[in-house]
């Protein structure tokens, strides 16, 4: 089942690059895998570190280039958490969910999306076509609520 995921996001990829003009490289390749066995979340520095022990060939400008254009194409996302610096998040299927901890910070994604009738009512008021969303829910998860 992984290897079949892995191969169709692969497959998604090249697909996207091609069509958006953009060639397959081998670096784009090798940084685009370790982004999705990471499984995203995470920073360009922290990503060039990971890099730069398979690959110290890659510099840092090339991953920073490479982060914005997956990002430009719509593979990607840069989220602000309120760390300074952005993180890095998978973007394959056109929307991301996080609940995020106001105490500990913590981060919980789920997938179960509801808001395809808002984008319907946004789109249509608003004459905008919806391409994605990113959904970020502030509160407190169940650890900080059982403390206090």
């Amino acid at each position: 089942m992984y290897d079949q995921c892995m191969e169709t996001i692969n497959q998604k990829f090249h697909d996207v690059l091609r069509e958006n003009g953009f060639r397959v490289t081998s670096t784009r390749e090798t940084i685009w895998n370790t982004l999705v066995d990471h499984g995203g979340h995470i920073s360009a520095d922290d990503l060039f570190s990971m890099l730069y022990d398979k690959e110290p060939g890659i510099g840092r400008m090339t991953v920073y280039r490479t982060l914005d254009l997956l990002s430009k194409i719509g593979l990607i996302r840069p989220i602000y958490q309120g760390t300074g610096a952005a993180h890095y998040i998978l973007f394959e299927d056109g929307h991301h969910h996080h609940l995020i901890c106001t105490n500990c910070h913590c981060v919980i994604e789920f997938d179960n999306c509801v808001l395809a009738e808002l984008e319907a009512v946004i789109s249509s008021q608003f004459n905008f076509e919806i391409e994605g969303h990113l959904l970020e829910v502030y509160g407190r998860c169940a650890s900080c609520q059982s403390v206090e």
